[in-house]
């Protein structure tokens, strides 16, 4: 595996009295993130302590501390010497989620305008949303909505000017070059396309992730959206989103 320290920086800030955040830099933005779920990983995982948890994003890592047992300085002096090289099996995931998705309509209404964007017509956007699988980079707010690679529209999508107060749970938006699941009902500024019929927040315990995983899915995973009707959006509505399984 190449030395993520031969192509990345690491630069340690405070942030309070109970945390610091690590941001990473380098050219090769996977190397980025790859390091830096890796070293979330490696600091989750009891690396420093374990009252040490790290929140991974895109190119950072907020790492919180107990000030009892650690200061800001023994922590950043911890990470720095951190083996960027252990650890063969780089970000924490690797499963794959199938999503299906009810195009347009009540369920997606910024599609059309979003296709006006990208200047293809309705179709040929969502087959671009549902080409490939794309990456899981991080969770976000609120209640760990699934932000992955977006679809290859060629130019990036604006935000509303006005977000909306409520999208419901299950909607699959798109902003910038990222896509968005969002597990909840929340307000939002991108542009909602879809909206799935599965349940993504967690509500019983036969699943494929950690028994502390309040989502069927982590940094690392991946997903494949796939278009469907009205009908088929019935009939799977309230079915509990979970890995593939390859039979």
């Amino acid at each position: 595996m190449t030395d993520t320290r031969a192509a990345t920086t690491m630069s340690i800030s405070p942030c309070g009295d109970a945390a610091v955040r690590v941001a990473v830099d380098g050219d090769d933005t996977d190397r980025v993130w790859t390091a830096v779920h890796r070293l979330a990983g490696w600091l989750n995982h009891g690396g420093i302590h374990p009252t040490v948890t790290a929140v991974p994003t895109y190119d950072a890592v907020l790492v919180e501390f107990d000030p009892y047992y650690s200061t800001g300085e023994e922590i950043a002096s911890h990470i720095r010497s951190w083996d960027t090289t252990a650890g063969e099996g780089g970000a924490a995931g690797g499963g794959v989620i199938d999503v299906p998705v009810l195009f347009g309509g009540e369920a997606g209404p910024d599609l059309e305008w979003v296709a006006d964007v990208v200047g293809h017509p309705v179709p040929k956007v969502i087959d671009l949303v549902c080409a490939g699988e794309p990456l899981i980079r991080c969770l976000g707010g609120p209640a760990a909505s699934a932000m992955t690679d977006g679809p290859d529209f060629g130019v990036p999508i604006p935000r509303l000017a006005t977000p909306r107060l409520r999208v419901p749970p299950g909607a699959v938006s798109v902003a910038g070059r990222q896509t968005v699941i969002g597990p909840v009902a929340a307000p939002s500024g991108w542009r909602q396309i879809g909206r799935t019929p599965l349940d993504i927040l967690r509500t019983d315990t036969d699943t494929d992730t950690d028994t502390d995983a309040v989502v069927p899915y982590r940094p690392g995973d991946r997903v494949r959206f796939v278009a469907i009707d009205e009908t088929a959006y019935a009939e799977l509505l309230g079915t509990p989103m979970r890995y593939r399984h390859d039979d």
